[in-house]
Formats: structure tokens, C-alpha cells, sequence
């Protein structure tokens, strides 16, 4: 029922609320320049910050949140892959990883994050480069640190190994992003066909891996000298600050950093297209798609936020024109629009996803036709008021997490100089009219040339929308010819004014802010637990019902996942599109799905609408339609996904670990379900499903938000039961496990796979706090539990042949495994099973270091600082308690037995549990490519046909 939004630049950046403008702070640092407050009234989405400027040209934001005992850093650099120059593609994102491979003063920066129980992580797009990180509240100042000394001192640290190894784990996320994953290469490929040769948005962020490999390390030296000065960065920070501090702190660390080049304004550069322009993209995939993109205006106009408008109407949400003509209807799988910008240009797609052998050229007939319907019928003031109530709801709940206030004040500075854009986004909103929104589908979508992608298995060119009318061609690009022409900057030494060596003390300890839990058993057979939590006016609620994939019939796999579908399709006399139509009004959020032991219904509201919010959940629970018509559409679309899933290599891992470890027919069924089981699946059984699983009894609900307990059990007791429950509860499937007397490779073939997946799977131990499992999990935290263990510096950072290697140590009710996992690149797979099975025996064998443990006691010790500040994670963390009957201070216990634990006790668990003779190998790559030389690992290597049954 919820309203599916895509990621378009209208609904990120749409948010409502007005500011005032306050005065100066009593004092800032000598070379600090105080800009300005802002300073919104109570229950505005606006979010306060203060602007301050140093003289070296660093912009500076914060933003006061004493709610949690936590900050959130962000440094956004005003470079992206739009910044750079053709021929050399990808580089800003290149650059992205070389900034965490250490700099004079600091040996790794991620390391001295996740030491203190923090997270951090980089981004890049076509405009900017983000770094950032979110540390409990007393560490704030060895971020600073951090970030400065990579801002002021990286080139020193720069190595042509470093530069190495980093340019193959590009190449690798490549693979692993883009080249081994179905559509992975379908926006490169409209971006291509768009965007005349030259233009900044015409190659890929990740890159060209030709260009990749052209590159040097001095290329490197000169792009970050050109635009990684403090006048080209913004540092924002948010949280449990005090502002005169914080000041302090940054005047100290990037204060003496000196200014880069001046940095030309990057002009908005939108694209037009003599006539439509038609291109084909053979895939490894089962349905083919066809995306229609528009060239549009230029960000942040009236033009913009009417094609917004546009593209909610038209595509977004099971109410839009497309879903209701095209999906509902079931002659497409899939359909729908957005509008989407950066900072240069913007463009307009629709898209449709067919049938297998369905052909692109009906596709497209259909979204025309309906194209025309819709302008027949136009857009009402119905339909923005719709959209108005969710950006009103949207701007609160975005309330709910200092990194994403944090984020927004970073990204509108960056790319407009101004932060607080906030009423001009409102206003243009408010402006929108429905004529206005047509005369833009008019001027910019009807009858316009369009980009016509179509995406189709590989031989399947007979399924196109037309014949392609443009080919793609890169122009061969010289060495010579792609020297920068800023290759002469000189190096900017900053002044050393203090020991940068010396890593901050924390600034005093922090408070954590436990939830307090609330329960009660009540008469309706539900169990309530929840938590008080008032910083937003919203409430989150979970509703878990005993209608789990685990009391499937072994004939009906799938059939929890098709009912909880089957539910949101209607219900007491109301529509599907109604339904979510009366939510959206609402700004309220309802999401139903199935997992191994529960069917949860999941509600966000705001506070002020969620007596209408339950009473819209109730009658959808209370009387599904279960139309036969709903039924056989939903049915055929759930058998369409089901064929895709062979097309992804890690949904193939996954189904191996199953199908290897597991006797019993539910355990080793696929997520999802059995496509044999769920073709001959009825209605009829569906409601049997219904009517004995959708019961209170046995049931709970989870209440986070701002309701007093007394009043969420007050609405809690007005759920009436909507059946008797007049039958047995169904059993709980029970795990069969499967035994092995030795380690096996079992071989996956998928043809022509850039990428190796590779799993080291086995049996471990049921889930609990303190207990084997909890203990083995501690020891797996420097083998692959971190960024900085021992599996991803091997196979990583030191050979550069995978984007990210790890393992985990997983427990359930049942069972639990323990599982080891990467994706290499298809030439380094022998060598990386071999890296595996070497760490997997050291750690086995002579267990780990003094040192390790400490850094595991550090990384681990202030975590809980950053668990519970949303009310998501509040839930999650209540929802654990109930779902294993845990202690409410269970993490405290957890965080004794860590600062107790010794090093023998965590050996003893690697000697148990980490011996590679114990896991069976999975690997899923080209088979022909990789027999031989698995075979010289001396394992016995058999193929694996999965058994989808």
C-alpha cells in the first residue's frame, strides 16, 4: 500500500517550514567569521543551523541536537564526476578511496572511527564528493582531527602501492556494482545516448575501467590539489555539540589549512535532442525494460517542481496513472515515472518492464496510450494536495536522524550557496497548479524526442522497441592528449603548529539514552511492548502476527509472502489505489511482509493522524477483497520475479547455502517461495492462509513514538479480534540440518560472469546474548567482522582482487550459521579461495593477537551511543527483546562479558569454529573458466544444479 517513491530530486529536497534570522554568537575564534543563524519556530521541518566562514574559505554549519549522545560530520567536496575531463572517467569517485588510506599523521582513518564504536563512509555522484562519519557525541574532535589532516596533508601518505591496489578495488566495485548485476548498465547507457560526447554527465561516476587503468599517481597528486582546498568544502556537523567548542576545535585542525585554486562556478549545461533516439542493451536478464528519458530544464526552477508533481502522478504509487493502467491491469509487470536532476541538467523517465518475451514495441504503444489517457484526464488539485500532505510528512520523519539533517544543510550549501532553501521550495510547491503541471507535461514530455532504451535478454534483439538508430562509440583517447591542464600546481604546505600526531583524548564520557520499555498482556490475545520517544511528533508501530514462511505448508512455499500481498490489494469495499490514496492524504506509511515467523504490519503516522491512520490498517486486515482477478494478476507477476532471481549471482549464493545446509523442504526453500508450489496455489488456499494465521491471539505490537503507555494500550485494546481463531496453529517447521565429512567445492555455473561469488558456508549455533554464539561472534570480529579484519585487508587492501570480503556469525531460533563471503574478479578466484582458506586456518590454529582484542573492547565500548536515536531502531531493538525473551539490560551484560572476555576464551571459540575443513565451498562463476583451476586446490569440486524445489 505505500506509495513507492523513486529517487527523484523533487521529493529529496522538497521540505516546508519557515526560519528566522538570529543574531551573531557572543564570540568566535579570531579568524572565524559568524555568517548567520537560522532559527525556525517550534514544529517546523526546517532544520537550525548557524553558518560560520573561515579565512582560508571553509564554510562551516552546525547544528544543535542534544537528543542522542552523538555528532555527525559531513565534508562535502564540490567535485564529482562531473568535474573531470574526458578520458578520465571516474577519477573523483578513484579519489573517494584513496582519501581513507591514511595521510602523514594518520595510519587509517576508518580504523580510528570504528575504535571508538563509530561508522564512517564516502560517496561520490556526478557533483560532489561526501565523507562522512557518525561518533558518540565525546569523540567529536578526533573526527576534526581526521578530517583535517586528509584535507591538509594526504600527499605525503600517497603511494604508487596504495594507488595500486585502490585502482583494482575500483575496478572490482565496478564489476560488483554495474557489470555482474542484471540492468546494471542500463543508466550508463541512456547517459550515452543523451549527452553529447564532452558533457560532464555523458560517463559514468564509477567510470570507464580503460580509463582507470590510463591514470597515474601523479594524475592523482594534481586532482587533489585542484579541488580538495578548504574554499572548495563544506563541514558540517550536527548533534550533541556546544557550538563555542566545536569552533574551537575546527579553527584549530583546518585553520591553517591554505585555500586551493579558485573553483570556477559549475553552470547548469541542460541537453536537447534533434529527434528520438532508439539503443538496445543486451543483458544478462529474464524480463526485458524499456526506459523512455526526456531531456527537462534546469534544477531548482518552478519548471522542476511541476515536473515533480508530474511524475508522481503519472508513476509513482499504486494510485499513479501507469500502476492503474498498465500493472493493475497486469500487461506489465512494472511501470512507472520521476524526474530527476543534478546540478547541471535534469531529465524525465518512463518506464515499463514486461513479461518474459513480451515485446518492447507493444510496451511502448502502452505507455503512449496511457500517456494520452492521462492528458485527457489531466491532473486535479486532489492529486497536489496528496502530494503536499506527504512532503509535509516526509520533512518530519526526516527529523528523526542527525545524519540526515546533516546531509541536507551539506548538499544544498554545496551545490547553492545556501542552506536554507526551504521556503523557496515550499513556495514554488504551493505555486503548483494543476494547468501549470500540464502545460509542463506538454512543453516538455508530449510529442518530445526521448532517449528509447530498450533492455532485452542476450539474442532476444527481436524484442526492441525499434530498431537502434544510435550506436555508441567512445573516441580513442591518447596519453598525450589527456594531461590535465592543471598538471603545474604546486603543493600548499600547511604550517605545524601542534603535534598532529597525538590522537585526541575523548571530551568526558557519554550518557546513553536506553529505551525504557513498556509491556502489556491484553484482552484481544495481543502482547504489547514499546517505548515512549518524543522527539518528532510520529509514532512507528509493528504489528507481527503468527503468519511466518515457517508454517508454509511444504506443498505451499510462498504462500505467506502471496497472502501478505493479497492483503494490500484491497479491502471492506475500498480499492487498492483508494487505500493508498486515503494514506497519502495522511502522510502516513503501511508495509506488510512476511518473514520466517511473522507476517508484520508495519505504520508510521504522524501523531495527529493516527487514529485515521489504525482505522484504514484495520480494515485492510479486518476484510481483504481477495478478488479472484487481483489473485491471478499478483500470481502471475510473483512467478515472473521468481524466474528473474537466476540472473543474480548473489541470490545464487544464497539459494547454494540452502540447498547445502538444510534437508527440510521450508528451510531449503528460496526466499520468496517455489515457483512450482506457488503456480498451483488457489485463492482457496490463500484464505485458508488468511483465516488461520491472521489471528491476535499469539500476536504483538511494537508502540514507538510519542503516545504515553497509557495511551497506546488504550488504542491497542480498541484492535478487536476480526476472526475466531477456530483452528489449530499450524507448526513451526523444524530445521533438518545437512552433515558433510569433508570440505567440498560445489561449482555454480553462471556463463560469462565477470565476477566470482564465493561462500565458505556451515552450521553454527541458535542465537544467544552471552552464550557460544555471542562469543564466536566477538571472535569473528577481526577475522571478517569489520572493515579492518583480517579477511578484507587480505583480500582487499593487500591484493586488490575483491571490492569487500567478510564474514558473519548468524543465529536464529533453530539454527545459525557461520558464513565467510566475497565477490572477485573472475581471474583471481583460485588465488582468493586459497587467501580464505590460509586466514580461516591461521585464526583456527593460533587464534588472535592482544592488540586485537583491544581494538575489539574499543570498537565495541561506546557503540550503543548511536543504537537507539530513531524510532526505527528503537523497534528494532524492542522487537529482539520479545522475538528471543531477552533481559531489557541484555546489552549491558553483552558489554560486560566484552571488557571480561579473555584473549584464551576468544581463541577457544576461533578453534571451534573457524577450521576451513569444516565450511563447503560455494562458488558461482563460469563454469568453463574456473573448473580447472578449482581442481588444483585439491578440494573435490562438484557442480551444484540448484534444486529450486
Amino acid at each position: 500500500m505505500p506509495r513507492l517513491l523513486l529517487a527523484t530530486f523533487f521529493f529529496l529536497s522538497v521540505l516546508s517550514g519557515c526560519q528566522l534570522t538570529g543574531s551573531a554568537p557572543t564570540q568566535t575564534p579570531e579568524g572565524v567569521t559568524w555568517i548567520k543563524t537560522v532559527a525556525p519556530p517550534p514544529g517546523s521541518a526546517q532544520v537550525p543551523y548557524q553558518q560560520f566562514e573561515l579565512d582560508n574559505g571553509l564554510t562551516v554549519l552546525l547544528h544543535e541536537d542534544h537528543s542522542d549522545p552523538l555528532v555527525n560530520v559531513d565534508v562535502r567536496y564540490h567535485v564529482g564526476s562531473a568535474r573531470e575531463e574526458s578520458g578520465k572517467s571516474g577519477f573523483a569517485h578513484f579519489f573517494e578511496h584513496m582519501m581513507f588510506e591514511g595521510s602523514e599523521h594518520v595510519d587509517d582513518h576508518g580504523k580510528r572511527i570504528k575504535e571508538v564504536g563509530g561508522y564512517n563512509n564516502g560517496s561520490t555522484n556526478r557533483d560532489t564528493t561526501q565523507y562522512y562519519q557518525t561518533v558518540p557525541a565525546n569523540e567529536l574532535e578526533r573526527v576534526l582531527w581526521l578530517e583535517s589532516d586528509r584535507m591538509g596533508f594526504l600527499l605525503d601518505a600517497v603511494s604508487q602501492r596504495k594507488f595500486e591496489v585502490q585502482r583494482d578495488t575500483v575496478k572490482n566495485e565496478r564489476a560488483f556494482r554495474i557489470d555482474n548485476v542484471p540492468y546494471g548498465r542500463v543508466n550508463e547507457t541512456i547517459n550515452q545516448a543523451l549527452y553529447p560526447e564532452g558533457h560532464p554527465y555523458s560517463w559514468p561516476v564509477i567510470g570507464y575501467v580503460e580509463d582507470l587503468n590510463r591514470v597515474d599517481v601523479g594524475d592523482l597528486k594534481q586532482f587533489f590539489l585542484r579541488w580538495y582546498g578548504p574554499n572548495n568544502a563544506t563541514l558540517t556537523i550536527g548533534g550533541d555539540i556546544d557550538v563555542q567548542t566545536t569552533l574551537a576545535w575546527v579553527k584549530k585542525y583546518f585553520g591553517d589549512i591554505p585555500q586551493g585554486p579558485s573553483i570556477p562556478e559549475a553552470k547548469p549545461q541542460p541537453v536537447t535532442l534533434d529527434g528520438s533516439r532508439f539503443v538496445t542493451l543486451e543483458d544478462k536478464v529474464s524480463q526485458p525494460v524499456l526506459v523512455m528519458t526526456f531531456p527537462t530544464s534546469v534544477p531548482e526552477t518552478d519548471t522542476t517542481t511541476r515536473l515533480g508533481v508530474l511524475a508522481n502522478v503519472l508513476g509513482q504509487g499504486r494510485d499513479s496513472v501507469l500502476y492503474q493502467s498498465l500493472v493493475q491491469t497486469g500487461q506489465l509487470l512494472s511501470a512507472g515515472a520521476s524526474h530527476q536532476c543534478g546540478e547541471l541538467a535534469c531529465t524525465f523517465e518512463v518506464y515499463g518492464v514486461g513479461r518474459q518475451g513480451q515485446s518492447l514495441a507493444e510496451i511502448r504503444t502502452l505507455l503512449a496510450q496511457t500517456m494520452t489517457q492521462f492528458e485527457a484526464k489531466g491532473v486535479s488539485d486532489e492529486d497536489i494536495n496528496q502530494i503536499q500532505s506527504m512532503v509535509e510528512a516526509d520533512n518530519i520523519f526526516a527529523l528523526q536522524s542527525v545524519d540526515g539533517k546533516v546531509s541536507q544543510l551539506a548538499s544544498d550549501y554545496t551545490l547553492y550557496g545556501d542552506a536554507n532553501r526551504m521556503n523557496q521550495r515550499l513556495s514554488r510547491l504551493n505555486a503548483v497548479t494543476p494547468d501549470k503541471v500540464m502545460e509542463s507535461y506538454r512543453q516538455w514530455i508530449k510529442d518530445q524526442p526521448a532517449v528509447n532504451t530498450s533492455v532485452v535478454p542476450i539474442g532476444r534483439t527481436d524484442l526492441v522497441a525499434a530498431p537502434a538508430n544510435f550506436i555508441y562509440q567512445r573516441p580513442e583517447y591518447e596519453q598525450a592528449q589527456t594531461q590535465s591542464q592543471h598538471d603545474t600546481l604546486a603543493r600548499r604546505e600547511p604550517p605545524e603548529n601542534f603535534d598532529r600526531t597525538q590522537i585526541p583524548a575523548p571530551n568526558g564520557s557519554v550518557t546513553v539514552n536506553v529505551p525504557r520499555i513498556y509491556r502489556a498482556d491484553l484482552d484481544n490475545g495481543m502482547h504489547l511492548a514499546g517505548t515512549v520517544s518524543r522527539e518528532t511528533p510520529t509514532v512507528t508501530l509493528q504489528l507481527r502476527l503468527p503468519a511466518g514462511t515457517l508454517m508454509e505448508p511444504n506443498d505451499q512455499r510462498g504462500i505467506a509472502n502471496l497472502t501478505a500481498t493479497m492483503v494490500t490489494e484491497g479491502a471492506a469495499g475500498m480499492s487498492a489505489a483508494e487505500l493508498t490514496r486515503a494514506l497519502d492524504k495522511l502522510g502516513s506509511q503501511v508495509n506488510i511482509d512476511a518473514d520466517s515467523y511473522h507476517t508484520q504490519i508495519t505504520v508510521t503516522s504522524l501523531k495527529k493522524h493516527l487514529g485515521e491512520t489504525l482505522k484504514l490498517v484495520n480494515k485492510t486486515l479486518r476484510a481483504p477483497t481477495f478478488a479472484d482477478e487481483d489473485f491471478d494478476r499478483v500470481k502471475a507477476q510473483l512467478l515472473e520475479g521468481l524466474a528473474s532471481r537466476a540472473d543474480d549471482a548473489g541470490w545464487l549464493a544464497s539459494q547454494a547455502t540452502n540447498q547445502l545446509l538444510y534437508q527440510d523442504a521450508t528451510f531449503r526453500a528460496p526466499e520468496g517461495g517455489v515457483a512450482e508450489d506457488i503456480a498451483a496455489m488457489t485463492l482457496d488456499d490463500v484464505k485458508h492462509f488468511y483465516r488461520q494465521h491472521y489471528v491476535l491471539r499469539g500476536s504483538q505490537l511494537i508502540v514507538v513514538g510519542d503516545l504515553s503507555r497509557e495511551h497506546a494500550i488504550n488504542l491497542a485494546n480498541r484492535i478487536t479480534p476480526w476472526q475466531a481463531q477456530t483452528q489449530p496453529t499450524a507448526q513451526v517447521a523444524r530445521a533438518v540440518p545437512k552433515d558433510y565429512d569433508q570440505a567440498q567445492i560445489w561449482l555454480v555455473d553462471k556463463p560469462q560472469a565477470p565476477q566470482t561469488s564465493i561462500r565458505m558456508v556451515r552450521h553454527g549455533m541458535p542465537y544467544d546474548a552471552t552464550g557460544p554464539m555471542f562469543k564466536t561472534r566477538l571472535a569473528n570480529f577481526n577475522l571478517g567482522g569489520n572493515f579492518n579484519a583480517r579477511l578484507n585487508q587480505n583480500l582487499r587492501q593487500d591484493k586488490g582482487y575483491t571490492y569487500g570480503a567478510h564474514s558473519g556469525v548468524y543465529g536464529g531460533r533453530q539454527t545459525g550459521t557461520i558464513e565467510v563471503s566475497t565477490d572477485v574478479r573472475a581471474d583471481a578466484t583460485h588465488d582468493a579461495i586459497k587467501a580464505l582458506w590460509q586466514e580461516m586456518a591461521h585464526a583456527q590454529e593460533n587464534g588472535f593477537s592482544a592488540q586485537e582484542l583491544a581494538y575489539l573492547r574499543q570498537s565495541s565500548g561506546q557503540r550503543d551511543a548511536l543504537s537507539y536515536e530513531t524510532p526505527w531502531e528503537k523497534a528494532g531493538l524492542i522487537a529482539h527483546i520479545e522475538a528471543f525473551d531477552l533481559d531489557d539490560n541484555y546489552r549491558e551484560a553483552q558489554k560486560a562479558l566484552l571488557q571480561s572476555i579473555s584473549l584464551q576464551q576468544l581463541n577457544a571459540q576461533a578453534a571451534r569454529w573457524f577450521d576451513p575443513n569444516d565450511y563447503q565451498i560455494i562458488v558461482v562463476g563460469d563454469a568453463s573458466r574456473l573448473g580447472d583451476s578449482l581442481r588444483q586446490l585439491g578440494l573435490p569440486v562438484r557442480t551444484l544444479a540448484l534444486d529450486y524445489r
